[in-house]
């Protein structure tokens, strides 16, 4: 899952470096819980399926919506749109100037888009809920808030205690839920949709930079990344591997997980 790109094989990912963190989607719903709560997310913070963008399933979601994780299959097609922003992208152009604003950090670890996602989708919302000053998060986040998005993720890499707790959290399950070798692969990923300084933003460590979608509101945010996460899906052929799940209040305990 998740593999860092590889730049001389566009189409065909090289495999991830040994150092490894699995964001298996199989995993995320049992592991999220212990792992949210050890980094320090507070407990009236929950993650949602979306089942829909379509109004009334979009009015199942507890609001306001922080964030949204979308997890999609790795094809030819959403390889070359990614190559293709890539050469095409104009920091000059007023439709991508990124607010200064969001934060953003490179993947470089393999299997780790969830623990990626979960990054961006925090540290971009974190002004909306309170978290602990002695926690992971925090301490994460304030090391490396004047970093550039590669020393962020070397930063990262480096840092032994999320790999701990992520073991631990992925301890508790490990005797039923069945945990992917390090070799197989799995062709797919995660990545964090925002709403920083009135722009809604893609955010995917696989990527140079963030990606603006063009404007948004607290107010419309999840109906306008509904129409980006439609682009996903077009360029994912006829992959039913698709999931969205939004970040928002627990709503009393509703969360999924």
């Amino acid at each position: 899952p998740c593999p860092v790109p590889s730049p001389s094989r566009p189409t065909r990912p090289r495999p991830p470096p040994p150092r490894r963190r699995t964001s298996n989607p199989d995993l995320t719903r049992p592991i999220a819980p212990n792992l949210r709560r050890s980094l320090g997310l507070p407990t009236e913070i929950g993650f949602h399926d979306i089942f829909g963008f379509e109004p009334d399933l979009l009015a199942m979601v507890p609001q306001p919506t922080h964030a949204i994780l979308l997890l999609f299959p790795i094809t030819e097609a959403s390889e070359k749109a990614r190559l293709e922003h890539a050469s095409t992208r104009n920091d000059d152009d007023a439709a991508s100037v990124v607010s200064p604003s969001v934060w953003f950090t490179r993947q470089t670890i393999g299997n780790a888009c969830g623990t990626i996602g979960v990054l961006h989708a925090v540290a971009n919302t974190q002004h909306e809920y309170s978290i602990a000053d002695d926690s992971w998060f925090a301490r994460f986040f304030a090391a490396t808030r004047t970093m550039t998005p590669a020393e962020r993720a070397a930063h990262l890499e480096a840092d032994d205690s999320l790999e701990a707790a992520h073991a631990g959290a992925a301890s508790s399950v490990a005797s039923s839920t069945a945990v992917p070798t390090p070799d197989e692969e799995v062709d797919l990923h995660f990545v964090a949709l925002v709403h920083v300084d009135g722009g809604l933003y893609e955010l995917d460590g696989r990527k140079e930079a963030p990606v603006r979608h063009g404007d948004t509101s607290a107010e419309s945010f999840l109906l306008d990344a509904g129409a980006v996460v439609k682009k996903f899906v077009q360029a994912g052929g006829d992959s039913l591997s698709f999931n969205a799940i939004a970040m928002g209040p627990s709503a009393g305990g509703d969360a999924m997980f």
